[in-house]
């Protein structure tokens, strides 16, 4: 990694090493004087999340976490429409997302919650931060329940979460990585990353998992004799079902566009089609570093969605409803 950060060739480091070095390596990548584009889940503590950003801020250099599913041009979307006003304001968001995810090739500590495995650090930092992009940032409290229900998978792999924000909006977040349902039958079977699915591959995950986990990952990975490149672009990436209420209208982000339902009608604003998966994120990074636009998922955005999930594991543990106060506004 030093090595890395001493090469001049390049201006931004992409840190995507298991998350418990996340701090640490970003950490290098601005005394190396490189900007840092960090994948979620920022880090496992808030003082990591804290001593990140105060790195940054001394070097003078972008933290950007992503990729979160927030970037998503249809959750993008959904966002332009809350804040115009037109269909009143936010009261309630319902999402939902049923997959495989524990089920997929791991390596050890990605089933260990301590070390940052589970469904809590992976996939909840997508639903919090889609949750606080809709409603404009600034949770204030949250009660949470969570499932660890196989013991050969020892980590969450699901989690329900109620999130209350300073405006009176309301968020209900759930998550099952079971490999039972799976929510992608309600897009139209398009997947997470807007492939197109094949629903008679029911229960693929788990039959996939024989043998040496580790080389089974390892042979999916780059470079691995099972590795796929990545497919073409058909439809935007999703996290499954949601839906923002409004006084007005229902507004349903899905991989083809933006679903209106208001009063006396119904339709579909399409956005079009993906050339290039996740493109959002690189623009948002190219437009923090070229054109001086100061990023929405920059690094006190991301320490505020760490403080919801860690809030979730808090809220589980305690049974009790836990107060935030590490959050931030939506950067308008």
């Amino acid at each position: 990694m030093k090595e890395l950060c001493a090469d001049a060739a390049f201006e931004v480091l992409y840190v995507a090493t298991p998350h418990q070095f996340h701090a640490e390596h970003a950490r290098l990548a601005f005394a190396a004087g490189k900007h840092a584009l960090v994948e979620k889940p920022m880090a496992l503590t808030l003082d990591e999340c804290r001593a990140m950003v105060d790195a940054a801020r001394a070097a003078g250099r972008h933290l950007i976490v992503g990729h979160s599913h927030s970037f998503d041009a249809p959750i993008q979307r959904t966002r332009e429409l809350i804040a115009s006003g037109a269909y009143g304001r936010l009261r309630m968001i319902t999402a939902l997302n049923f997959t495989d995810f524990l089920y997929r090739p791991r390596r050890p500590e990605e089933l260990d919650t301590t070390r940052g495995g589970g469904a809590v650090y992976n996939q909840a930092a997508h639903h919090v931060d889609i949750a606080r992009l809709l409603a404009g940032g600034r949770a204030k409290r949250v009660r949470a329940q969570t499932g660890a229900w196989d013991p050969a998978r020892p980590t969450e792999g699901a989690y329900s979460a109620l999130i209350a924000f300073e405006d009176g909006a309301f968020a209900t977040i759930t998550y099952s990585g079971y490999a039972h349902f799976d929510s992608d039958e309600f897009t139209g079977w398009i997947g997470e990353g807007g492939q197109k699915k094949d629903p008679a591959a029911y229960g693929a995950a788990r039959r996939a998992l024989t043998g040496d986990e580790m080389q089974v990952k390892n042979a999916r990975n780059y470079g691995g004799a099972q590795y796929a490149k990545a497919h073409a672009a058909l439809a935007h990436q999703h996290f499954g079902v949601l839906i923002a209420s409004c006084e007005h209208a229902d507004l349903r982000p899905l991989p083809e566009g933006v679903w209106i339902y208001t009063d006396g009608e119904r339709r579909l604003e399409a956005l079009p089609s993906p050339k290039v998966q996740r493109s959002e994120v690189i623009d948002e990074l190219y437009a923090a570093l070229v054109d001086g636009r100061p990023p929405q998922h920059d690094g006190a955005w991301a320490l505020a969605t760490t403080e919801v999930c860690l809030a979730i594991l808090q809220s589980a543990a305690e049974q009790q409803e836990i107060t935030l106060r590490n959050q931030t506004a939506l950067r308008t």
